[in-house]
C-alpha cells in the first residue's frame, strides 16, 4: 500500500528567490524646487531610472508611479500607466522641474489620497502587495508634513526619506517609517545619490528573504506531519 501526498518543492524558493519576486505599488515622490538644479534633477531621474533596473516591474509585479513636487504637486504617471521597463524609463526621462517653492507635505497627501488608490493601479484589495513611497528631497519642507505622513503611514504605506545636500534631517525623520535608521537616508550630493539603489535593493531583498524563511519554516513543518500521516496510515494498514 503506498500513501502519497501532492508533492510540493517547499525550498526551492529559499535559495533561488531574490526581491525581484516580490510585487510592490512603489510611489516616488520628487522635490523639483528651484534649489535642484538642473544637472542633479538629471541625476535624481537616473536614480530612479536604477530603482526601476533593479525591480521586476509588472502588472503582477512591481507598479510604479511618480509624483512631482515644488510649490505645485504633479503626477507624471500612476501606478496603472506602465508595466514595462523601457516605457517607464523613457517616462521618467521626460518628467521636467516645476521652479520654485517645497510643498512635500501637500506631495505626501496627494499621492496618499490619487496615487495609492485602485483607480491609480494600487492592489489595496491585496495584502500582499506593500505600499512604498520614496521621498527625495534636497530642502526645507514649506509646510506641515508630520500630521500628512502619519495620516500616510496608518493608511498602510511605508515610507522613505532621501535627503540630499541641504536637507532637513528632522523633517526626513518626522516623514519616514520607524525604525528611522531603515528608512532614512542621506547623500551629500546627487552626484551620489545612485549609490542608494544597492541599499533599497538590499533592504527588500531582506523583506523578501522574512517572507521566505518564514514560509519555509511552514513548509517545513507540513512535511514533517505529512510524513507522520502516511506513516500512521502504512502502520495501520499493514497492522489490519
Amino acid at each position: 500500500w503506498d500513501v502519497r501526498f501532492p508533492s510540493r518543492n517547499c525550498f526551492t524558493n529559499v535559495f533561488s528567490s531574490n526581491c525581484r519576486n516580490r510585487p510592490i505599488d512603489l510611489v516616488f515622490i520628487i522635490d523639483s524646487s528651484r534649489s535642484v538644479r538642473r544637472a542633479e534633477f538629471e541625476k535624481a531621474k537616473e536614480f530612479l531610472q536604477d530603482m526601476v533596473d533593479s525591480l521586476e516591474i509588472g502588472s503582477d509585479a512591481t507598479r510604479v508611479g511618480l509624483v512631482n513636487y515644488a510649490s505645485t504637486v504633479q503626477i507624471e504617471f500612476l501606478l496603472k500607466t506602465y508595466f514595462q521597463k523601457s516605457s517607464l524609463k523613457q517616462a521618467l526621462a521626460r518628467v521636467e522641474p516645476l521652479a520654485s517653492g517645497t510643498m512635500t507635505g501637500m506631495a505626501i497627501k496627494t499621492a496618499m489620497e490619487k496615487a495609492f488608490t485602485a483607480e491609480a493601479g494600487a492592489r489595496v484589495s491585496s495584502v500582499n502587495i506593500a505600499k512604498v513611497a520614496i521621498i527625495v528631497t534636497d530642502g526645507r519642507p514649506q509646510d506641515n508634513v508630520e500630521e500628512v505622513a502619519a495620516a500616510a503611514r496608518a493608511s498602510g504605506i511605508e515610507i522613505y526619506a532621501v535627503g540630499v545636500d541641504r536637507a532637513d534631517m528632522m523633517s526626513l525623520r518626522l516623514m519616514a517609517s520607524p525604525p528611522h535608521d531603515e528608512h532614512v537616508f542621506y547623500v551629500e550630493t546627487y552626484g551620489v545619490i545612485e549609490k542608494l539603489t544597492s541599499k533599497f535593493r538590499e533592504t527588500l531583498c531582506e523583506e523578501m528573504r522574512s517572507e521566505i524563511t518564514e514560509d519555509a519554516c511552514m513548509c517545513e513543518a507540513q512535511i514533517l506531519f505529512q510524513k507522520k500521516v502516511q506513516t500512521s496510515i502504512q502502520d495501520e494498514v499493514g497492522y489490519n
